[in-house]
């Protein structure tokens, strides 16, 4: 029993960790004979207490698995905030450069129930905030289906297109040429997407304007918040993204008219919040973890069959969404689309969290940086040396493992000590709820 607690207390609350069998062996290497020393360490799967090596899911869904989404939003939280306040890698001279909070939104598709509190919404009904009814169409047979799903499938491209007239804009605001400008400022972002009530993607973004080597260096004397600020604007209206012609109707994408650019440390979110470093970063995080289903109500996983859906209980709006991204996905001219894999997603396939290289540490370095320190406390824990003068490290130790996938989940009385453990360690009252 110990032994099993151990095992399960590592997953760190995972409810639904990935189950290998093999083995691992760690061998003593001399790198001038090449000769392999006796092992060092040994791991089978079989002399585990639950039989299997059990690692983390990793999912970044709060729907799928709450823990590892924690981790994921806290590991989103840091990314964000150090290239907003500098640490881990970034300089914190990056608090001086210009830098903005924008939300981008999507085009209208039809009138929808939009307005919660005390004044009537066109329909003229007063929505509670909660209410189901709101982001749905008020005439869901004039609802623009369609263009909604292809709005979301080229949304990741009409940011791409964004950012080039961003540094386009930038340049022409600065009296530069676009092959000047590497050479006198660089653009950084990170930005994350956010699933609106009535299913449509649009992205929040921290924008930051560096000198020609990232946050290292201090923007030129042109840069500020405001010329920044004019150039996403200009940048935003005039990206465009040419759509399919589907029976006769020419699609094309852009954003929305609803464009919002603040500068960070200027006036606050629209529910009085400051904004400031840590707001911003706690706003970008929280988003990184939901997905369409937060929003709509809709799948956090993918469709086998569209005959799946007769047995859920989907809202109508996102039940038709659905429909429609898996309709034109059965069209030749759309493959490349891949509608009938994101039909869940309704149709977006692009990352929901992406960043320049410049603009702060990454996740990977972050979850290195988890890693050692769990080694060097699971090193504590066996009584060893953690820091070893004549030890084993990357370039004297041979590694030797083989793993086999066999299956995910934790077995009935896995998943009740499971529980158990997060009984225990759950703050006073966390449990209750």
């Amino acid at each position: 029993m110990p032994g099993i607690l151990r095992q399960l207390s590592g997953l760190g609350g995972c409810t639904n960790p990935v189950r290998l069998a093999g083995h691992r062996t760690e061998h003593r290497l001399n790198t001038t004979t090449g000769e392999i020393g006796p092992a060092l360490r040994r791991l089978n799967s079989t002399d585990l207490p639950a039989g299997d090596l059990l690692v983390r899911c990793g999912n970044r869904r709060t729907t799928r698995c709450p823990a590892c989404a924690e981790t994921y939003r806290r590991d989103t939280f840091h990314l964000i905030t150090a290239g907003l306040r500098g640490g881990k890698g970034t300089p914190e001279q990056v608090t001086t450069h210009p830098r903005v909070f924008a939300t981008f939104t999507a085009p209208s598709f039809g009138p929808v129930h939009n307005r919660p509190g005390p004044r009537p919404c066109r329909c003229g009904a007063r929505h509670t905030p909660d209410d189901p009814a709101l982001g749905t169409p008020l005439n869901p047979d004039r609802y623009d289906y369609e263009s909604a799903v292809l709005w979301n499938a080229h949304a990741g491209m009409l940011w791409r297109r964004f950012t080039i007239h961003l540094r386009r804009e930038i340049a022409h605001h600065a009296g530069l040429t676009q092959r000047e400008l590497p050479h006198r400022a660089r653009v950084s972002f990170a930005k994350v997407a956010e699933y609106q009530k009535r299913g449509a993607v649009h992205f929040h973004a921290v924008i930051r304007l560096d000198g020609p080597a990232g946050g290292e260096t201090a923007p030129p004397h042109w840069a500020t918040p405001e010329l920044l600020t004019d150039a996403i604007r200009a940048a935003a209206s005039r990206a465009l993204v040419p759509g399919p012609v589907l029976d006769g109707r020419t699609h094309t994408f852009a954003f929305g008219p609803q464009l919002d650019i603040r500068t960070i440390h200027g006036p606050d979110f629209p529910d009085g919040q400051a904004l400031t470093d840590r707001a911003v970063a706690a706003y970008i995080a929280k988003y990184a973890t939901k997905g369409a289903e937060t929003a709509t109500g809709t799948l956090d996983r993918r469709l086998r069959f569209v005959a799946e859906l007769a047995t859920m209980n989907l809202p109508a709006h996102a039940e038709r969404l659905i429909r429609t991204a898996w309709a034109l996905g059965a069209r030749k001219d759309l493959e490349h689309l891949r509608l009938r894999a994101w039909a869940h997603m309704l149709g977006f396939r692009g990352h929901f969290s992406t960043k320049t290289r410049r603009y702060s540490t990454t996740l990977g370095a972050l979850r290195t940086a988890r890693a050692e320190w769990r080694r060097l406390q699971a090193a504590i824990a066996r009584g060893d040396d953690p820091h070893p003068v004549d030890g084993p490290d990357e370039k004297t130790t041979l590694v030797l493992a083989h793993w086999t996938y066999t299956g995910t989940g934790l077995t009935p009385t896995e998943q009740w000590l499971s529980a158990s453990l997060a009984d225990l360690t759950a703050p006073e009252g966390d449990s209750a709820r």
